[in-house]
């Protein structure tokens, strides 16, 4: 594809030297930090006597402070919106995008540039991040992780730039349909708290309102109701992060839905396989990546079918 690795070169150097990255950088090693600095300074003691303390950094909540994945399923969106919601629109605002087109380089090379130049950005930065919080987990802990913790905490990486590209494929939307930079990045914030704070309520209310009073007691028509809650919940990425992200950093979870009593007498409660975690966080993690592949693909259609003009 001509032109997409000029495009691609170009915008990851301006990516890496913004200062849009480097504050974002430091604010989520900051909280990430303190995070796993305290958590691991209480789980020093179970060393002896608990497995997958190196995993326990990560999900570990500890007084004020939520555990490190919170933090990135809070300030992940942010990173993946600011980097690209004035991506598109930015460029025809200062009338440059007329002019990059004019240059033999193919129209879909400068969408595809800007999303891989973006998205590799946000690859660096967790990457960077998960490295130097595991080596402070690392010093305070003095243990060295085994094999399987260590592709646990990859697979964790590449779920978190999974759910981090889908805002990013969002805001790459949001660029291409709304000609206002500031109107691109308040619809990315709308939908950021929409799906953070909104869904799960609205999951709530029509499943309570599905089930009706009289069966309140009838333990099946609580576990559908709470089949039906947690599928509606699902719509959210942030939902969908969490479950993986729990499943895979918490080899002790055995499921992800709602399980009677009866189904757990005489189960023995052994941490599953990283093979195993895997198959069960499977939906998660391919519902991540279609929702960051629609949302690419509305601002590629879009992108390629527009009139650009110069200002």
């Amino acid at each position: 594809m001509r032109g997409l690795a000029a495009v691609y070169r170009k915008e990851l150097a301006d990516h890496l030297g913004s200062r849009r990255f480097i504050i974002l950088f430091i604010l989520i090693l900051f909280a990430g930090l303190s995070s796993v600095y305290v958590a691991a300074q209480s789980i020093r003691d179970q060393v002896s006597s608990s497995q997958n303390v190196f995993l326990l950094m990560f999900t570990t909540p500890s007084g004020p402070l939520p555990p490190f994945f919170t933090f990135i399923s809070f300030l992940g969106p942010l990173v993946g919106l600011a980097l690209a919601f004035d991506s598109i629109n930015g460029e025809q605002n200062r009338g440059t995008l007329s002019r990059l087109l004019a240059q033999p380089i193919y129209r879909d090379a400068v969408v595809n540039g800007k999303f891989l130049a973006a998205l590799t950005t946000v690859a660096i930065m967790l990457a960077s991040i998960v490295v130097i919080v595991s080596a402070l987990g690392i010093w305070i802990l003095a243990i060295i992780p085994s094999t399987e913790e260590l592709l646990r905490v990859i697979a964790f990486l590449i779920v978190c730039i999974l759910y981090v590209g889908f805002w990013l494929a969002l805001a790459t939307t949001f660029s291409v349909l709304l000609r206002n930079t500031a109107t691109a990045a308040l619809a990315g914030i709308a939908s950021w708290i929409f799906f953070t704070f909104f869904v799960s309520m609205i999951a709530d209310s029509i499943a309570n309102a599905v089930s009706s009073a009289n069966t309140a007691l009838d333990p099946n028509a609580i576990l559908q109701t709470t089949q039906l809650r947690d599928m509606l919940a699902r719509v959210s990425p942030n939902t969908l992060f969490q479950e993986a992200t729990i499943a895979i950093l918490m080899p002790q979870v055995r499921t992800l839905g709602p399980i009677l009593l009866q189904d757990v007498i005489g189960l023995v409660p052994n941490p599953l396989p990283l093979a195993q975690s895997l198959l069960l966080v499977w939906p998660q993690v391919v519902g991540l990546l279609a929702l960051m592949a629609i949302c690419f693909a509305i601002a590629y259609i879009r992108f390629m079918t527009q009139e650009i003009r110069s200002l």
